[in-house]
């Protein structure tokens, strides 16, 4: 596996993913097609200038034109001060093979490695076993269910925080 910055040209990934209903369904439905290119435009313009790691997830490096889904670690300001989130997304048909985990657990020790964005918050869909199981398996600890908005939508979810500067798990 490897992670790589998102580009301009994830368009289709970025469809495939975020405007997919299945794919969305944790995440309050799917997110209309019009605004994925100014999304990706976005996503890469801060990937470039390292204000967040936006990476897209490339299952083979001898296959790089293959992306199997995203995981991201972006600062942003909450009514409590900025927080480091992290989040993913794996195309269904890489679901199964680990590759959540093994891109969280990479993006986690670079973080520890570079020791940036402190205490890092995930908040999976209470719904969504697969990403709470990530989250579990990588040492995050759960602090709380709680209600975030995402995209205009209240979800309901469970809340984990990780200290990357903290020995991991396998």
């Amino acid at each position: 596996m490897h992670l790589r910055d998102v580009t301009p040209d994830d368009l289709d990934a970025y469809i495939r993913m975020r405007c997919d209903p299945v794919m969305m369904a944790d995440l309050g439905g799917p997110l209309p097609r019009a605004g994925m290119a100014d999304k990706v435009r976005r996503d890469a313009e801060q990937a470039a200038a390292d204000r967040a790691w936006i990476k897209m997830i490339v299952p083979d490096p001898a296959h790089p034109g293959t992306v199997a889904g995203t995981v991201t670690l972006w600062l942003h300001d909450t009514p409590h001060g900025p927080m480091s989130e992290i989040g993913w997304m794996v195309l269904p048909e890489f679901q199964g093979r680990g590759l959540a985990k093994r891109a969280v657990r990479a993006l986690l020790a670079r973080a520890r490695e570079e020791d940036r964005w402190g205490i890092v918050h995930a908040f999976p869909a209470t719904d969504n076993a697969p990403s709470n199981g990530v989250c579990r398996s990588l040492g995050f600890q759960f602090v709380a269910e709680t209600d975030v908005e995402f995209a205009g939508r209240t979800l309901r979810t469970h809340h984990w925080t990780v200290d990357p500067r903290q020995p991991s798990r396998p």
